[in-house]
């Protein structure tokens, strides 16, 4: 049986589609890339390291990474998502693209020096599943970037409540025909997302921003961003929240030592060494 809801895959060609990042700026994703890369281990590759994106949907940090390694293989179940990226990475020689689920990458067991998947793995059936079949494609020693949604085990009741809030009006609009849902979305990001990081600058300007402000993180970013982000976060079938331990379990039980968490948002995002 394939690990991945197909509704929830046709659901990412469609989003990065729609917004296909050619109106993200260089500096402002070099900036979301650095939050998720700041772990990595990049002294650990080798010259002219082979590396794999595990579900790289626009090609945004493919485009980021590639020019870092040797070869960089491209994976996801999305044909529209893939045609994306290889728009985005048309000036990169050294990528290769998989359209195939996690478990059936036609990638060599053991050949890869490295891998990443960023804002996937939770949106599959059985995320402890899908980090076992990409590991096995490992050697032994390569890091692994992981980035799976927090279930706010560093958040107080009141917040992780409000998230069950936000979450039942997921489910709703998730399941709406993509242009309601991409509408509803987009006024999502108008009136929550945007007026919530922008008094979280007024109040980062007077020196008084809770930790615990909602929507915080998004302090410095545009409204493009917010847009896509919100199209991803509500516009999602299909999604997953682990805490930090039953992460650390996850990759443990796929085979990995080394776990060390980024003790900043995004929440959680970890590096783990191959066995």
């Amino acid at each position: 049986m394939s690990n991945l809801d197909k509704k929830t895959v046709d659901g990412f060609g469609l989003e990065w589609s729609t917004f296909d990042q050619s109106a993200l700026s260089k500096a402002e994703k070099l900036s979301i890339f650095e939050r998720y890369f700041s772990i990595f281990p990049w002294d650990r590759l080798p010259k002219d390291a082979v590396g794999a994106d595990i579900g790289c949907g626009s090609g945004r940090w493919a485009s980021l990474v590639a020019p870092r390694v040797g070869q960089l293989h491209c994976i996801d179940p999305s044909r529209e998502a893939l045609s994306v990226a290889r728009a985005n990475l048309a000036a990169y020689s050294n990528t290769s693209f998989h359209h195939a689920p996690v478990e059936a990458m036609q990638i060599p067991i053991g050949s890869l020096d490295f891998a990443y998947s960023l804002g996937v793995l939770h949106h599959v059936p059985d995320t402890a599943a899908a980090v076992r079949s990409l590991a096995s494609k490992l050697k032994s020693g390569a890091p692994f970037l992981i980035y799976l949604y927090y279930a706010f085990d560093n958040r107080p009741v009141w917040y992780r409540l409000l998230w069950k809030g936000s979450d039942w009006i997921r489910m709703a609009v998730a399941r709406m025909p993509f242009p309601i849902r991409y509408a509803l979305t987009q006024v999502i990001a108008t009136t929550i997302y945007w007026p919530l990081a922008r008094m979280a600058r007024g109040l980062r300007s007077v020196g008084w921003l809770p930790r615990d402000w909602p929507l915080a993180h998004y302090v410095d970013r545009t409204f493009y961003v917010m847009r896509t982000d919100a199209l991803d976060r509500f516009g999602t079938r299909l999604e997953n929240r682990y805490t930090r331990s039953q992460i650390a379990a996850m990759l443990e039980g796929a085979g990995f030592r080394d776990i060390r968490f980024s003790e900043s948002p995004p929440y959680w995002c970890a590096v783990a060494i191959r066995r």
